[in-house]
């Protein structure tokens, strides 16, 4: 029965831990995607699940 007693506040800390951790991925926008896994899965092109794919490209510097 002693071990009921450790167990119990044990797996609701475990609990609070997780609910926490998927809380501070909410606030942080790890779910936030612009171009959507819908549209990555149907795409052929391997090239296209690179991230900044669409950002402009950086200008060249000179070649001394």
């Amino acid at each position: 029965m002693s071990i009921v007693l450790f167990l119990a506040p044990f797996s609701v800390a475990l609990g609070a831990l997780g609910l926490a951790a998927f809380w501070w991925t909410l606030n942080n926008a790890q779910y936030e995607d612009p171009r959507g896994d819908a549209e990555r899965i149907l795409s052929d092109d391997p090239v296209s699940d690179r991230p900044f794919e669409d950002a402009p490209a950086q200008p060249q510097s000179p070649e001394a």
